[in-house]
C-alpha cells in the first residue's frame, strides 16, 4: 500500500507543480500587489496594507462593476439554459443527419472569442451592419447606446456559448437509462410527465455542472465586452475583469488592479461557495441516494 501510494504522489506531482506555477503563483503575487501602492508612471512602489480594500469598498465605480457582472452573467446563464436543455433533447433524439447536426451546433462554440465578437461588431454597426439593415435601425447604435449595449454583449454571449451548454447536457442525457422511458410510456406517462419526473431530476447533476462553470466563466467575461464596447458607453457595460484591466494597464495603477483583481477571484469563489453549499449539495445528494 505504501508503494502504490508512493507512485500516486508521483503521478500527481507534475499536476501540482503546474497547478502551482500557472494558478498559485500568479494569485498570491495579485495579493501581495494589492497590498502595495504601485504606480509605473510615478515610479512609485510601498506598502500600504489593507488601505487599497479600504478605497475599494466606498469605490462606486466598483460597485457599478459588480453590478454590471452579475447582470450580464445571471440574464445571460438563463438564457443559455433555457435554450441549451431544448437543443439538447433535440440533439439526443435519433434521426437521420443527427451527427452533423451535433456538429454544426459547435461552431459558434469553437470561434474563437475575440473573432466571433468582432463579427458582431460589424453586424451590430449602424452604418453597414447586417443586423442593424434587416431591423431598417440605422438610427440606433446598438454598441452605443447604454439601453442597448449591454443587452448586445449578452447576446453575443448566449450565441457563442449555448452550444457548450447544450454539449454539456447532451451528455447528461446520454447517462439517463432508456429503459426508465420505456417503463413510463408503458405506464401511460405523458410527455410533460415524463420531463418532470424521469429527465429533469436525472439531469440535475449534469445541470448543477453546467450552471457552475458558465456561472464561472460569465463572472469573469473580458473578451467579448472589451471587444465588443470596451467597457462604454459610460462605463455601462464595464464588468470587474474590464475595470480591473484598465486600472492596472490605462492607468497604470497596478496596486489597485490588482485589489479589483482579487476582489473579482474572490467574488468567484464565494459565489461557487454558495452555489455548492445549496443546489450543489441537494444535486450530490440526489445521485447518491439513487445510487
Amino acid at each position: 500500500m505504501k508503494e502504490r501510494r508512493g507512485q500516486g504522489y508521483l503521478f500527481v506531482a507534475p499536476s501540482v507543480v503546474i497547478l502551482f506555477v500557472v494558478a498559485l503563483c500568479p494569485i498570491a503575487m495579485a495579493v501581495w500587489l494589492s497590498l502595495r501602492r504601485v504606480i509605473l508612471v510615478f515610479h512609485e512602489d510601498r506598502f500600504v496594507g489593507l488601505a487599497n480594500y479600504r478605497f475599494l469598498l466606498q469605490d462606486s465605480r466598483f460597485f457599478a462593476a459588480l453590478g454590471n457582472t452579475a447582470y450580464f452573467a445571471a440574464v445571460s446563464l438563463l438564457i443559455e439554459v433555457g435554450l441549451g436543455l431544448p437543443i439538447a433533447m433535440l440533439l439526443h433524439r435519433a434521426f437521420r443527419g443527427r451527427g452533423v447536426l451535433r456538429a454544426a451546433v459547435l461552431v459558434p462554440w469553437a470561434i474563437p472569442t475575440v473573432v466571433s465578437a468582432r463579427m458582431w461588431a460589424w453586424m451590430w454597426n449602424p452604418d453597414y451592419g447586417l443586423i442593424t439593415r434587416v431591423l431598417h435601425t440605422q438610427d440606433v447604435d446598438f454598441l452605443g447606446m447604454p439601453a442597448y449595449a449591454m443587452h448586445a454583449a449578452i447576446l453575443v454571449d448566449v450565441w457563442k456559448s449555448t452550444p457548450f451548454v447544450a454539449l454539456l447536457l447532451l451528455a447528461g442525457l446520454a447517462g439517463i437509462p432508456e429503459e426508465l422511458y420505456r417503463a413510463a410510456r408503458v405506464d401511460g406517462a405523458s410527455k410533460r410527465g415524463i420531463f418532470f419526473s424521469i429527465t429533469l431530476p436525472l439531469l440535475r447533476p449534469a445541470l448543477v455542472v453546467t450552471v457552475l462553470f458558465r456561472a464561472l466563466d460569465a463572472l469573469r467575461v473580458f473578451d467579448a465586452i472589451y471587444v465588443l464596447t470596451g467597457g462604454g458607453p459610460a462605463n455601462t457595460t464595464e464588468t470587474l475583469s474590464i475595470y480591473s484591466y484598465k486600472t492596472m494597464m490605462r492607468s497604470g495603477d497596478f496596486g489597485y488592479g490588482s485589489t479589483l483583481a482579487v476582489a473579482t477571484f474572490l467574488v468567484v469563489v464565494l459565489v461557487s461557495i454558495l452555489y455548492l453549499n445549496t443546489i450543489g449539495r441537494g444535486a450530490v445528494g440526489t445521485t447518491e441516494d439513487k445510487r
